[in-house]
This record gives C-alpha cells, structure tokens and sequence, in this order.
C-alpha cells in the first residue's frame, strides 16, 4: 500500500499552478503528480482518495472560486501538522 499525502502538499501544488481548476482538472493533475491509486490524509481525515479530498478541502473553504474555475491561497493552508 503507498503512503499516504497530506492534503497540504496537494494545496501546495495548485499553488505551483497559476490558473484556476476545475474538479476535473483537479482531479487530472493530482494523479500525474501523486498516481491515481493514492491516498489522502489531512488534520482531520485520513484514507480520501482524491474526489474525497476535493470534496474535504471545498466544504473546509480552501478554494476560492472564480468565473474560470477555483484556486487556493498560501494563507488557506495551515501550518500545523
């Protein structure tokens, strides 16, 4: 079984990215980055694939949403943890 990512390294690299996603493209690249079979973990959830944890980072509010899609901000990203 592969180790599990946080949710932090995911919101670090949208941050590398400077145009808006979407859910699909999202989804896209975080298996080029991390592989489609990987696993998630946050503060406070652990075992998220990565429709999971797109749904886990929107309803915790760590996107900001625009006419193109949504991004986040270094400033939605905890330092905990």
């Amino acid at each position: 079984m592969s180790q599990s990512i946080h949710g932090h390294e995911v919101m670090e690299m949208m941050l590398e990215h400077e145009s808006p996603f979407t859910r699909a493209s999202l989804r896209a690249a975080i298996a080029s980055r991390f592989g489609a079979e990987a696993r998630f973990h946050t503060c406070s959830a652990s075992e998220m694939d990565a429709d999971a944890l797109i749904d886990f980072l929107a309803r915790r509010g760590k996107f900001i949403d625009s006419e193109s899609g949504f991004q986040t901000r270094a400033d939605k990203i905890c330092n905990h943890g």
